[in-house]
This record gives structure tokens, C-alpha cells and sequence, in this order.
């Protein structure tokens, strides 16, 4: 009796694995893995066939493709997008790329140019640069859009350019154009800026920190003292302002 108990045990257990099915399964999956790595990066069906750059007004679009150094037919899975957009930053008019893949046959490049922030004397015509006094173009006159910045040294990529370009930035919309346009921003001591004003008003920046909160107290002080060609606002201690 005992053995039969057993043997219905055995009987009603779990039912043994099937060895062949179990292969047959590993096999169909390793089959479809191959099946999708050969299209990513062995067919023809998903590779790179156009490049779509956004963002262009000062770099024209061959050379920026030119830079990817992607050539057409290379397996989207296969590009490396941040070394792509590393070298098209190389273009000295780019501040900043972005590389996507748009599946199935194209990769989309966003371009941020640089901007022109001031303007620098240059012989004897003006030359606008950003805020990495990276050259952006000449003029033969100084464009009133943007501030004439008085630097020591040379111009890309002295940290004075950055300063005087932040302070514009601080600057940027907190005064009205009509009367108090920003004209100069002497930066030539990094510690005791020096803003110019049209019509003569002279502001006391000190160093770049702190610079939108002095942006702040100066868009008061302007209100409550029109600037004129005497006037001197000194901002230099965001908690001691004094107009003279």
C-alpha cells in the first residue's frame, strides 16, 4: 500500500521539463537578437540618410554637417551623438550643440550660436564678440545695441570680457533705454567695474558677484535720481548704496 501511495505521487507531481523545448525556446530568442542587431548596425534599413540642423543664422549648414563627421550610410545605432556634437562645437561661431537620432534614417542637430554681447575697439572699427570674447563680427562704428567694453589684453578668453559681459546681462532691460542706456563698462579692474551711462552718468559696479541685485538697487536709485552728466551712482555694496 505504501508503495502504491508512491506511486501515485509520482504520478500526480509536477510534470517533467521538456529538454528539446527549452532549447528551442534559447535558440528562438538568440535568433531574434541577431535579427534585431543586424538591423541596427548591419543592414541598410536604419542608417543615417539626412542630417536636419536647427538653429542656424551665422553658421551656414555644410559646416556643420562637415563637423559631424558622420557620413551618410552609418547605422544611427552606431553614431556616437556627444562626440558628434563635441567636434560640431569646435565651429567657432557654435556655443553649444545637441546630436539626436530621429529613427528611422536621420539624425536632427540643434545649434546654439553665439550672440554678440559687446563691443571692443579694433583698429580702427569696433569688433562685437560674446561673453568668451570669441569674435562675432566687425563694424566700422560702435552699434548703440551693445555697450563698448574696455578690457586689458587680449580679447578671447579674458575673464574681464565675461565680467563686463555679466554685468550687461544684470543690465539688461532694468534701466530705460531713453535715459539711462548703457554706454561703456570698463572692466580693466576686475574688482572696481566701472559703468557708464549715456549723458554722462557714471555707476561704481565693484566686482561682477551680486549682479542682479545691483541691477536691482540701480533701477531704484535711476528712478528716484535721474541720471544726468554729474551723476554717480555707486553700487559697489549691495547693502550701502550711495548716489552723488
Amino acid at each position: 500500500m505504501a508503495g502504491g501511495a508512491a506511486q501515485a505521487g509520482r504520478a500526480g507531481g509536477a510534470p517533467r521539463s521538456d529538454p528539446w523545448k527549452a532549447a528551442f525556446i534559447v535558440l528562438l530568442i538568440v535568433a531574434l537578437l541577431a535579427v534585431v542587431t543586424w538591423v541596427l548596425l548591419g543592414s541598410r534599413l536604419l542608417v543615417v540618410r539626412e542630417v536636419r540642423v536647427e538653429g542656424l543664422d551665422r553658421i551656414d549648414r555644410e559646416s556643420v554637417v562637415g563637423a559631424l563627421d558622420v557620413p551618410t550610410g552609418t547605422p544611427l545605432a552606431r553614431v556616437d551623438t556627444e562626440a558628434a556634437a563635441g567636434r560640431a562645437a569646435k565651429l567657432r561661431l557654435a556655443e553649444r550643440v545637441e546630436v539626436d537620432r530621429s529613427w528611422p534614417a536621420a539624425l536632427t542637430v540643434r545649434v546654439h550660436e553665439r550672440e554678440p554681447r559687446l563691443a571692443v575697439r579694433a583698429g580702427d572699427g569696433f569688433r562685437l564678440v560674446d561673453h568668451d570674447g570669441v569674435r562675432i563680427t566687425d563694424a566700422d562704428s560702435r552699434p548703440e545695441a551693445y555697450p563698448l567694453a574696455r578690457v586689458r589684453g587680449e580679447v578671447e578668453g579674458n575673464p574681464a570680457v565675461a565680467a563686463a559681459a555679466s554685468v550687461a546681462d544684470a543690465l539688461d532691460g532694468a534701466l530705460p533705454a531713453s535715459t539711462a542706456r548703457v554706454a561703456a563698462i570698463d572692466a580693466r579692474d576686475a574688482d572696481s567695474i566701472t559703468v557708464e551711462l549715456e549723458g554722462g552718468a557714471t555707476v561704481e559696479w565693484g566686482d561682477a558677484e551680486d549682479g542682479g541685485r545691483k541691477a536691482r538697487i540701480l533701477e531704484v536709485l535711476a528712478g528716484e535720481h535721474p541720471p544726468d552728466s554729474e551723476r554717480v551712482y555707486d553700487v559697489s555694496s549691495v547693502d550701502m548704496a550711495v548716489v552723488g
